[in-house]
């Protein structure tokens, strides 16, 4: 049995709003059995089977909205299965409850604490440069990507069930997101040296170089290999120093 495109896409449309029934005691689970319903319907024209289902995707579920619609797709994969007779009830219930922990931090990692701050620091940096059009423009293109990824991940889990830990693991979100971090942080010290010239301060050329200064430091702190905090604190503490010599010396003259 197989569920047509046409509901597929439903499901997927109201996926995008799996968090919106959030709750203390399921969490994320009244979102994923609204977003599964269409599915179950095609696949269990019984009621009784149909509730039996329903009850199995209403138990505590939590992952990262935009990597569970994976987990989405592969149980319908499971569904399928199940209501063709092929694997028992307890397969999708299980599907879902191993692989929520392990997409929800790599989901984590990847867009909130890498995407998400890498378009906000281009962001900050457009506006400073060409003003608000540049915010219109970085939210499409965020939205944009994390659109694809999350169209992606829904075809691949339902193609592809079980292995669709392969087909995370080859988009190497991990290694992408050091790679954003270090993007968004020269991003964030490109917006931060704009600043001080933008806001027409005094000694803005020599505020612009102890930013560009305080950037430089504190990458080779981190070069080095020293622990991030302690390295980030040190970095923020000669980035001010920094700006108070320069506000004193602007102020001298």
């Amino acid at each position: 049995m197989k569920v047509r495109p046409a509901t597929l896409v439903r499901v997927f449309w109201r996926c995008l709003f799996l968090q919106a029934a959030w709750n203390r005691r399921g969490m994320q689970n009244l979102g994923f059995a609204y977003a599964i319903d269409p599915a179950l319907r095609a696949l269990y024209p019984d009621a009784a089977r149909r509730e039996e289902a329903l009850r199995r995707h209403l138990l505590f579920f939590n992952c990262h909205p935009y990597t569970a619609a994976a987990i989405l797709g592969g149980a319908i994969h499971h569904e399928e299965r199940v209501a063709s007779g092929l694997e028992p009830p307890d397969v999708p219930r299980d599907y879902k409850s191993t692989l929520q922990g392990p997409l929800a931090a790599v989901g984590d990692g990847f867009f909130w604490t890498a995407l998400r701050p890498f378009f906000g620091a281009l962001g900050a940096l457009g506006t400073l440069l060409a003003g608000w059009p540049a915010v219109v423009a970085t939210l499409i293109l965020y939205n944009a990507i994390h659109l694809v990824l999350r169209i992606h991940l829904f075809v691949a889990g339902y193609r592809k069930g079980d292995a669709i830990v392969g087909s995370v693991a080859k988009l190497s979100l991990p290694a992408v997101a050091e790679w954003l971090r270090a993007a968004g942080a020269v991003l964030a010290g490109l917006a931060a040296a704009l600043m001080p010239g933008r806001a027409g301060l005094p000694a803005a050329p020599l505020a612009v170089a102890a930013s560009l200064g305080g950037a430089a430091f504190g990458y080779l702190v981190l070069a080095r290999g020293l622990r991030p905090v302690p390295a980030a604190y040190a970095a923020a503490a000669a980035g001010v120093a920094a700006a108070l010599a320069a506000a004193g010396l602007g102020g001298g003259h």
